[in-house]
């Protein structure tokens, strides 16, 4: 049996400027991060995750604070260590934490904040007595609502 012909090329089989050139910075990244680790003691380097020139800038990515302040400490080796390799002189590092990241999918849980009992009898008796109609049936319908959140969670 004959094969059908392909109807789509992939995207990475045309010839593309653009995709070269972002690979080459990524493998300059990783130079650089290999240089700047290897000019760190091994227990810092660890903690050493990424790395990015911009300008002038050297932005160093780490896991906390403890380790930026130790990276921070080692800012003159880390220079000195990237110099050879940049194509444009280094003269400023940054160290920058990274935060955790969020999945999209995981909605954080969230609980009502519910006033106690004696507080929710004040709104109900304030709704009563109210004389704008409109107000009134808000309080009212408010604490109708905490009562009920009130006897669900206790």
């Amino acid at each position: 049996m004959a094969k059908k012909p392909v109807a789509f090329k992939a995207a990475l089989s045309f010839p593309n400027r653009a995709i070269a050139h972002f690979y080459s910075r990524i493998e300059q990244q990783r130079q650089v991060l290999q240089h700047i680790r290897e000019a760190l003691p091994e227990a810092l380097a660890k903690h050493a995750r990424y790395c990015v020139i911009n300008d002038k800038k050297l932005l160093i990515y780490t896991d906390s604070a403890a380790w930026a302040s130790q990276l921070r400490f080692y800012s003159q080796a880390i220079l000195a260590a990237v110099a050879p390799i940049t194509r444009e002189p280094v003269t400023l590092m940054q160290v920058k934490i990274l935060t955790e990241q969020k999945s999209p999918y995981e909605k954080p849980i969230r609980r009502a904040n519910v006033p106690a009992k004696d507080k929710i009898e004040i709104i109900r008796n304030l709704g009563l007595n109210v004389p704008d109609n409109q107000l009134k049936q808000a309080l009212l319908k408010l604490s109708a609502t905490l009562q009920r959140l009130s006897d669900d969670a206790g």
